[in-house]
């Protein structure tokens, strides 16, 4: 199928860089490139693209603010670029179809190009919801930020309510041993109970004591007091044994973490 692609990007390098890989894929067409914000804003609504490569980080109007202004059930398929912006980096790997980080790296490109072509070949149904997701995080994390700047730091979270079709109660956040992401649900693992809330898992870190419970991959966060036992993987990943004898599985991006856990750096 042929896709339509828009590049947006303010440095014209960046925007050549992608332009030039999208020449090994005949199916690419190029719908438009623009070098700010206003210009996607425009060139969405009037070249309906079927895919957009988007750069988080532009003057005045930013990627996310594209999204805002066109809305999230609007938009095409995107693929944002990014040079790790510190804040939304764990809410692309939990929401966004995909992400580039610059400088792109050739291989990856392809094979996200691949994968969106794929997704626009099926049903598009949940990309807007994931894209809506991200937003909605991504706002939390800047109100969070703007809000530790002027006051005292927030009291961490310690019950959750968990709403059911008969019932509304509280399970203690330390009674929980992990927490484990299921797209815009978190559940709660209890014991031999597991409890579903509507909340996202980057949100919930953010409100849990870091002294008290460790994330260890992108859609896991254990409960400290809970780990019995790791146990090294390879490629530097973990596999985490619980007292109950859960076993659960670490990522590399979030070894360090474990320096909180170990009181020590791992090492390299």
């Amino acid at each position: 199928m042929k896709v339509r692609v828009l590049i947006v990007d303010d440095e014209e390098l960046a925007r050549e860089g992608v332009r030039m890989l999208l020449e090994n894929f005949p199916d690419a067409e190029i719908a438009g490139e623009c070098s700010n914000g206003f210009d996607a804003v425009s060139m969405i609504e009037q070249r309906k693209p079927d895919l957009v490569f988007l750069d988080v980080q532009m003057p005045e109007m930013d990627g996310f603010g594209v999204v805002e202004k066109i809305g999230a059930e609007k938009m095409p398929l995107v693929i944002f670029v990014t040079a790790y912006d510190k804040y939304a980096l764990r809410a692309f790997e939990i929401h966004a179809f995909d992400y580039l980080p610059k400088p792109i790296d050739d291989e990856r490109f392809d094979k996200t190009f691949q994968r969106a072509v794929a997704r626009l070949e099926q049903s598009e149904n949940g990309i807007n919801q994931h894209l809506a997701a991200l937003l909605e995080d991504l706002k939390f994390q800047r109100r969070q930020i703007a809000e530790n700047n002027s006051q005292p730091a927030p009291k961490y979270l310690e019950r959750i309510v968990v709403k059911t079709a008969s019932r509304i109660f509280f399970v203690g956040v330390q009674e929980v041993d992990y927490f484990k992401a299921a797209d815009n649900y978190v559940e709660l693992h209890v014991g031999q109970k597991t409890h579903l809330v509507r909340e996202t898992i980057t949100r919930l870190e953010s409100r849990i004591d870091p002294q008290q419970f460790l994330r260890i991959g992108r859609s896991v966060i254990v409960n400290i007091k809970r780990i019995k036992e790791l146990q090294p993987l390879f490629n530097g990943e973990f596999a985490v044994i619980l007292k109950d004898g859960t076993e659960l599985t670490s990522s590399r991006r979030f070894r360090k973490n474990f320096d909180i856990l170990l009181n020590e750096r791992v090492i390299e």
